[in-house]
């Protein structure tokens, strides 16, 4: 499935990746689904094979790539079939770690980013709170100004990476208007810092998630990262490059998903011929493989727009709404094609199925981000 946005340097990076997950994750992913965290040596490898800095600066170990080569990273990187193995990392890649990227200064940089980008730092970005989602503004989490320290309360809910992550970007109230919200760099092991509870989840087994709790948690006010009560929007601009690495995931199971359920329908025998003889299942895998292809189209152009510095929220909005419904039908679809066998834990498809449903929820809900399209309309 070519497209004009790619190049054959793109093709290079989406042939190691493919070697990577063959060789690192897929034998062994199925172990880490029961351990509930993806280990640390395979993402300092994926560190050591220069996967986990391409967008960031040479002189930390980075790549200084563009955003349509982040893109095909993400994109290829959703080959796997492990979920959780790809949220573990693009939480650090798109999700955590360009906080510090774009809001960073200079000592910031140069104290955490090298280790960031080499996977021996693991991030995390905590935003949502028990009452507190897609509705950044309503956060309950405060910080104080104490001396030439910060002063952190509240707790924060559903945190990717957050059992086992080593250094946290962490969004507070900093005063009393609405948008008045600050981010704070927190470090693993800071007192008062702790995880509550690691939660158990549907899909993305592999992937650690847990609610954090700060009780009188001090830090320097120099880990203020970037300006007071900036913020809310450091985290608006952030969504842009969170949605479309979510956008591939959910492109990425789709394309995985359509290829297995194709192999399988051909080789599975009913009622004296091949699933794949039955009209009905022939057509409903091409109208699913059309409209994956069209999704991955406008995916590959909203990145592209990146690269032009056009303002493109709305459209970005789409494409979140648009792949995290898609890749629902398209799993269910999917696993009622693979029969009985669909709901066998262990199968991939059955885990790309539960792996699936979380995309139409985490990083902006369907519905939230409908709404974020609608009022830009003119």
């Amino acid at each position: 499935m070519d497209n004009i946005y790619v190049t054959p340097e793109h093709e290079l990076l989406r042939d190691q990746v493919a070697r990577f997950i063959a060789r690192e994750v897929e034998p062994f992913a199925a172990a880490w689904e029961e351990e509930g965290c993806v280990p640390r040596e395979v993402l300092r490898k994926m560190g050591d094979a220069g996967l986990l800095g391409l967008m960031y600066e040479a002189e930390y170990g980075g790549g200084e790539a563009d955003a349509l080569t982040n893109l095909v990273f993400a994109e290829a990187l959703s080959q796997s079939t492990f979920g959780g193995f790809i949220i573990t990392v693009l939480v650090h890649t798109d999700m955590a770690s360009p906080h510090l990227f774009h809001a960073g200064n200079a000592a910031q940089k140069a104290r955490y980013m090298p280790d960031v980008i080499a996977g021996k730092t693991i991030t995390a970005v905590g935003i949502t709170e028990p009452g507190a989602g897609s509705d950044v503004a309503g956060m309950r989490m405060t910080a104080k100004r104490d001396g030439d320290e910060w002063v952190l309360n509240g707790t924060k809910m559903f945190i990717t990476n957050g059992v086992h992550a080593n250094l946290y970007f962490i969004a507070a109230k900093t005063g009393t208007a609405r948008h008045d919200v600050s981010m704070f760099i927190v470090e693993k092991g800071t007192p008062g810092f702790s995880v509550g509870r690691a939660l158990k989840k549907t899909g993305w087994l592999s992937s650690d998630t847990a609610e954090l709790v700060f009780d009188n948690v001090r830090i320097p006010a120099g880990n203020l990262l970037g300006e007071e009560g900036k913020g809310f929007y450091s985290v608006m601009k952030n969504f842009q490059t969170e949605r479309i690495a979510l956008a591939a995931m959910a492109v990425g199971h789709c394309t995985q998903a359509l290829k297995m359920t194709l192999d399988y329908v051909r080789q599975r025998q009913a009622f004296g011929a091949t699933l794949w003889d039955k009209q009905t299942i022939r057509q409903r895998i091409a109208m699913l493989d059309a409209k994956t292809r069209a999704a991955r189209q406008f995916m590959y152009h909203c990145a592209w727009s990146v690269t032009q510095g056009r303002d493109i929220v709305q459209e970005v909005s789409m494409l979140k709404a648009l792949t995290g419904e898609l890749v629902n039908e398209v799993l269910l679809t999917c696993q009622q094609f693979h029969g009985g066998m669909g709901f066998i834990r262990e199968t991939a498809i059955e885990r790309l199925w539960r792996d699936a449903r979380v995309l139409g929820i985490g990083g902006g809900a369907t519905e939230v981000m409908l709404e974020e399209v609608a009022k830009r309309y003119d």
